[in-house]
């Protein structure tokens, strides 16, 4: 009775003992909310324009070969692939932690005891067979496979794969993501230079004009019609304006330098038609709805993957705090001689099992399992953001197109009439009617608004090609 009694007693407190070794500690959790509004306006039209290919959305054949050297030479970009591939190499580990491990060994040694410890008294006086004593020193040859397995039970390695796949796709979006920045860059970078190329243009049209008038002014001051202060103004005017020029050359020289760096190439001039700037049609652009861009848009998929590896961690972090079950096995041939090592009577093997649970002093556990979770929770937090930033941006673009068209529209018609106004103001003051503050007004205000017609259009191109990457565009 008394052993029965301690039997059962010992039962029971070595299974409240694994019952308490399970137990969890109690987190916080919370659900990602990934609701989004109806529609960007009023209007719930489903067509997007996401969904088309960058080289038809890109209608310009030099932009579109500078694109494509880019995803094929663009250092960050490759630099991605490989971390991609380290992720699916991540994957095949994880595969094979929940597989047996077997492993073949062969092994040679030699065991000399001395004669008066325990193991050389007892093999002194003991024979191997019948007038046969044992070899000194003794050889010892072996040759077996060894298998090790844990098992499963809570699925913490079957997750753990899981959650390298979910990284490893999350990558893969990430990449995505990349190449449809690094497209949008270089696209607004190839406009930026196009507007370069027309400002410079339009600054050297009018060094042309302000020297023609400088000569009338210096004709007039010969003539004694005008003074050398009006000649000095007219001068100081030109000289202004050719410095501009030498501004607009740098900026010409470090984005050409910028695109060649984006492309992965070392400098050299990049092929534009930048007469036609003004001329680039701004198509219609079709949002959709909001809620296509949780599959348009690369970031929020891979932040959504990310989210997914997340918690499979906390699955995984919580699996510690369960037993773990082992097994272990090997098989082989032993013998201390080689020709009766494949003997059928030299045959060893051993079978094993471990059942291990946590019990005292859980501290670390405790601590990676509550970081697995602040790391979700961080993980949800980063998916709902990216949602709100992808709307943000949609919304920003589609605004900065229908505001850029109006603006260009209104700026247009002040730069007709200012060019209109250059003429007048010639004729005026070749007929004295008009002084030469006027006519040199009139040159400064028509140089700066065709200057800001240039930034205008260009507003109108990056807001373009900004509301394509926004709603997702450029990767597929």
């Amino acid at each position: 009775m008394a052993n029965k009694f301690i039997k059962n007693t010992t039962t029971l407190l070595v299974s409240l003992l694994i019952v308490w070794g399970c137990k969890t500690p109690q987190v916080t959790t919370i659900n990602e909310n990934k609701s989004v509004p109806d529609s960007f306006n009023t209007s719930t039209d489903t067509t997007n324009s996401a969904l088309t290919n960058w080289r038809t959305f890109f209608t310009d054949s030099n932009l579109i070969s500078l694109i494509d050297t880019a995803l094929a030479n663009n250092q960050e970009l490759n630099i991605l692939l490989q971390e991609i591939a380290v992720e699916n190499n991540e994957i095949l580990a994880r595969k094979g932690e929940y597989l047996p491990f077997v492993n073949l060994g062969v092994g040679a040694g030699l065991e000399k005891d001395g004669k008066y410890t325990r193991h050389g008294a007892v093999d002194e006086s003991l024979n191997i067979r019948e007038g046969q004593a044992i070899p000194e020193p003794l050889p010892d040859f072996m040759v077996g496979a060894f298998a090790s397995w844990e098992l499963d039970v809570w699925k913490k390695l079957r997750n753990g794969k899981k959650a390298a796949v979910a990284r490893y796709l999350s990558s893969v979006e990430g990449r995505n993501f990349m190449v449809t920045n690094l497209i949008a860059e270089i696209s607004n970078a190839y406009y930026e230079l196009m507007a370069l190329d027309n400002q410079l243009e339009i600054i050297q049209k009018n060094i042309a004009i302000q020297r023609n008038a400088l000569r009338i002014i210096e004709q007039q001051k010969q003539a004694a019609q005008e003074t050398q202060l009006a000649v000095n103004r007219f001068a100081a005017q030109l000289l202004n304006t050719e410095n501009l020029q030498y501004d607009i050359k740098q900026q010409i020289v470090e984005t050409e330098n910028w695109l060649n760096f984006l492309v992965g190439r070392f400098p050299q001039p990049i092929i534009r038609s930048s007469s036609e700037f003004n001329d680039i049609a701004i198509d219609d652009i079709h949002s959709g709805i909001p809620s296509q861009l949780l599959t348009n848009r690369p970031d929020i998929k891979q932040a959504e993957l990310a989210l997914e590896a997340a918690k499979l961690d906390v699955n995984i972090a919580r699996a510690n705090f369960y037993p773990s079950f082992s097994i272990e096995a090997g098989v082989g041939f032993g013998s201390f001689n080689p020709k009766y090592l494949l003997n059928p009577h030299s045959i060893l093997y051993n079978l094993g099992g471990d059942l291990v649970a946590p019990l005292v002093n859980r501290n670390a556990i405790k601590a990676t399992y509550n970081s697995a979770n602040a790391k979700q929770l961080q993980a949800v937090y980063s998916y709902e953001q990216t949602i709100l930033q992808a709307y943000i941006e949609v919304a920003n673009q589609l605004s900065q197109i229908v505001n850029s068209s109006a603006s260009y529209e209104t700026k247009a018609k002040e730069v007709d009439l200012l060019n209109q106004s250059i003429t007048i103001s010639n004729s005026l003051f070749r007929s004295a009617r008009a002084d030469y503050m006027e006519v040199l007004l009139t040159q400064r205000e028509a140089l700066e608004s065709r200057m800001e017609l240039i930034e205008i259009k260009l507003s109108q191109m990056n807001a373009k090609v900004n509301v394509y990457k926004a709603l997702g565009g450029g990767w597929n």
